[in-house]
């Protein structure tokens, strides 16, 4: 036990990088709000270093420094968890490189490095990337750019490391205006709009009701690829384009250059996952309102300043006082067990699974009060899902820490036939791919295929990433590249016609109301409907239906939402929800299935019937779910 208590023994992070240690560093905090030009003196600074590297949070920042850079005459490599790119024709490695966090090297030497969007250092899953980065990178400067929130925590980190922090301190370049009045109505829209919403299902209720106001508009949400995503922000963008108005997620908080003059938002709450992997609803955060309220009037765009409102009148104030406070500080930085801490656990643990050896892990490990364990229920999930498939530990941690969304069955279906082929020791070929992907795919006819390609796409992002770390068994990344960018021409066209695939997929429907997978709950206006849901719960069991709104028909939404959270409990109460969770996961039920078992129940509810009904009921329903398994 003294041993395994060592081995998780967290409080001392620096001590984990002895070639950043072994050099004095310096380190500049460029600290503002979005709009302010922080990242872009840092990234001057990156340009004229004799070699560096930029580390961000998304694909698409990546990209934008790689092109930047390369344009600029400077050779930039791209490294993203997917993919390198060679800036050099003989595929010789570049003096600066632009990645995603995570794959930043830590021993490699720079002579500047730039870390940007540091606030991420707090996030409950990544956080832990962000604290490698400012602990381990090799670089004689260190540029931080992010909220001026992170500065009192960089500065105590960068204490325990010996080195001092100089902080720069912006200021927004356009002025942003909260307005006094809400739009209340979407025939108050205006050129330069952005209406940013928190479910995927609310994207598409109002890009419906917009396009029926004769007005064209771009979407964008988290789950599109970012292709997609540039193209839609280019037309939106296009000052010769008739599109002018912009429905989004938060998506477009980071990553994409916009210009919007006004920011309206749909709603002021949004799901997100506490630090016990638990979803709460709740209001958004004064950093993500700042972060998307200050996409408007961007600096450098037709717009000289920017606006920001609500869609309803009665969260306009909530707003208000939202924006006004100050942001918390950021309090601790994130931390990971590393695939050789955990092997050591496995030598002294050789009969534990390794969910089970991450749980005791995480109870054993001791924190520094600057650090927190990142929430690992993503890992874990991965981990009891391929567990019985025989593969080495560390293959197997490798597997667990792929970047999936795991409300996608499909996704997570594939992951285990990956695994499974892998643990065979059979490459996965192209063709065996496109077998199991149905490749080539035509374009979707309603919003449900479109949510499949989607998905697909995640599937050959997947496999491009295990062949990055596996290239003998994923051998075929260069093809699977090609088909990828054809598929994404494909979603693209589906997106530029959202709103004739909602019109399909209501005309499908008997219920009038196509089901599709959110990326979010259907959210109540205001926090007064906040509450917690179980991440185990909320996961794939819960089927979210978009309904297309208006005025008049908000309290009927309001009733069937009510009712659908009935449905749910009884469901959960009645110990069904694990069951239907672990059934989706098999592929042994599928959401219709499910429908029609929750109809069942609530039938027998109105009743008063709890327990079994009667045989010729059973038989009945038997009939039916074998009709539905055919």
């Amino acid at each position: 036990m003294d041993d395994l208590r060592k081995i998780s023994d967290l409080r001392l992070p620096p001590n984990w990088y002895p070639e950043a240690r072994a050099i004095q560093r310096k380190i500049i905090f460029h600290a503002g709000p979005t709009n302010s030009g922080k990242t872009y003196h840092a990234i001057q600074r990156f340009l004229s270093a004799k070699s560096g590297v930029y580390c961000g949070p998304l694909k698409l920042l990546a990209h934008e420094i790689f092109q930047k850079s390369n344009a600029a005459n400077v050779p930039c490599d791209l490294v993203t968890g997917e993919e390198r790119v060679y800036a050099n024709e003989d595929a010789r490695q570049a003096s600066h490189i632009a990645c995603t966090i995570e794959m930043c090297s830590t021993n490699t030497p720079y002579e500047v490095a730039v870390i940007d969007e540091i606030q991420m250092i707090r996030d409950p899953a990544r956080g832990w990337a962000w604290t490698r980065a400012l602990l381990g990178l090799c670089a004689e400067e260190i540029h931080v750019c992010g909220e001026g929130a992170a500065v009192d925590l960089v500065t105590e980190l960068m204490y325990t490391t010996g080195e001092e922090v100089e902080v720069r301190n912006y200021k927004r370049l356009t002025p942003l205006t909260v307005l006094d009045y809400a739009l209340e109505s979407l025939d108050n829209l205006q050129p330069g709009d952005c209406i940013v919403c928190f479910s995927k299902n609310d994207i598409y209720s109002i890009s419906r009701q917009i396009e029926a106001r004769g007005l064209e508009c771009a979407v964008i949400y988290g789950s599109l690829p970012p292709g997609t995503k540039l193209e839609q922000a280019k037309k939106f963008n296009d000052p010769n384009d008739p599109c002018k108005i912009l429905v989004a997620t938060d998506a477009i908080g980071m990553g994409l250059n916009l210009c919007i003059k006004r920011i309206i938002f749909n709603s002021i709450v949004k799901p997100t996952v506490n630090e016990k992997g638990e979803k709460e609803i709740d209001s958004i955060t004064t950093s993500q309102a700042l972060q998307i309220a200050g996409r408007a009037g961007r600096f450098g765009s037709s717009f000289k300043q920017g606006e920001v409102t609500t869609m309803h009148r009665d969260d306009l104030l909530q707003l208000k006082e939202i924006l006004s406070e100050s942001v918390p500080p950021v309090k601790a930085a994130g931390l990971h067990p590393t695939p050789e801490q955990i092997e050591m656990f496995a030598y002294h643990l050789p009969d534990a699974t390794l969910s089970n050896l991450i749980d005791i892990f995480v109870s054993l490990s001791q924190v520094d009060g600057l650090y927190f364990v990142c929430n690992i229920d993503d890992f874990k999930f991965l981990a009891d899902m391929i567990q019985h498939i025989p593969l080495n530990l560390r293959s197997r941690y490798v597997f667990c820490t792929a970047p999936l969304n795991r409300k996608e069955p499909f996704v997570c279906t594939t992951l285990l036939k990956f695994a499974r082929q892998f643990s065979r020791n059979e490459p996965l070929t192209f063709d065996w791919l496109c077998r199991h992907t149905k490749w080539p795919l035509a374009p979707p006819k309603n919003i449900k295929e479109l949510v499949h390609l989607e998905a697909v796409h995640d599937v050959f992002d997947l496999y491009l990433w295990l062949s990055y770390r596996f290239m003998d068994m994923f051998p075929d990344a260069v093809l699977v590249r090609d088909i990828q960018k054809k598929l994404d021409d494909i979603i693209q066209t589906g997106v530029c016609n959202i709103t004739k695939l909602i019109r399909a997929s209501q005309s499908g429907a008997a219920s009038g109301a196509a089901e599709v997978m959110s990326e979010g709950f259907p959210l109540s206006r205001t926090k007064r409907d906040a509450r917690t849901v179980s991440d185990h719960h909320a996961k794939s069991t819960e089927p979210l239906s978009f309904v297309l709104e208006v005025p008049g028909e908000r309290r009927a939404k309001s009733l069937r939402a009510s009712r659908s959270a009935t449905r749910q409990e009884d469901l959960k109460n009645h110990g069904r929800g694990s069951l239907a969770d672990k059934l989706l996961r098999e592929g042994l039920l599928t959401q219709e299935m499910l429908r029609q078992l929750e109809s069942e129940w609530q039938d027998q509810r109105r009743g008063g019937k709890y327990g079994l009904t009667s045989k010729r009921s059973d038989q009945s329903s038997s009939k039916e779910m074998g009709k539905k398994k055919k």
